[in-house]
């Protein structure tokens, strides 16, 4: 098992805690991270574009010049896409982009994206993380105790409204639950913020 060291608010060490190998140690996997990814941000795409064809422009009743004489193309409507104000050739439509990829797959990359932090010294666990009241300053203080880089992923066992409004007008520094970290937000963030009940949770919930 390899050993992480356990940090107060103030920078101070307050031991050590074992991280289980399956979950924190496996080789990580590029390829199913790239995976979920992707896959995670064509479910974010809205895919409510939209453009008319020739056929929804409207026109097209009259041809707009006659057939010789004016030195121009031959042209037999206003709805043609070489035309401005014409259709839309191949126009994009309203679809949607989601879809599914093995829950093996979703595990594989989310073990792969929690050991990589490990394994790049990127993951930093706190005692407890506790405010009294949100108080930003206090949350960029203890960023600054611990040696957090400018974004940063608070991950927390259970939610904590004073944690998440300190942190809220902290640019780069998102907080979330066990239960609602993805692999994308994990590889986005410099620094893997967790509270030791958060770390317990993660081992609960993965093993």
């Amino acid at each position: 098992m390899a050993q992480i060291k356990i940090l107060t608010m103030d920078g101070s060490e307050a031991g050590t805690m074992d991280l289980k190998d399956e979950i924190f140690g496996i080789e990580p996997n590029e390829n199913a991270v790239h995976a979920v990814v992707k896959n995670y941000l064509a479910n974010r795409r809205q895919g409510t574009q939209s453009a008319k064809t020739r056929a929804e422009v409207r026109g097209g009743g009259k041809k707009p010049f006659r057939q010789k004489g004016t030195g121009r193309h031959r042209q037999g409507s206003t709805t043609d896409p070489s035309q401005i104000g014409g259709g839309i050739v191949f126009a994009p439509k309203p679809r949607s982009y989601r879809y599914t990829i093995p829950k093996k797959m979703r595990r594989l990359a989310m073990l792969s994206a929690l050991s990589s932090k490990v394994e790049d010294n990127e993951m930093i666990v706190i005692d407890e993380l506790k405010f009294e009241e949100p108080k930003t300053k206090e949350m960029i203080k203890m960023l600054e105790n611990v040696k957090a880089g400018k974004k940063a992923l608070i991950v927390m066992a259970d939610k904590d409204e004073n944690v998440i409004r300190s942190a809220a007008n902290i640019p780069g520094v998102k907080t979330v639950l066990v239960s609602t970290m993805n692999v994308y937000e994990i590889i986005n963030h410099n620094n893997f913020i967790a509270t030791k009940d958060a770390i317990n949770k993660i081992e609960e919930v993965y093993s």
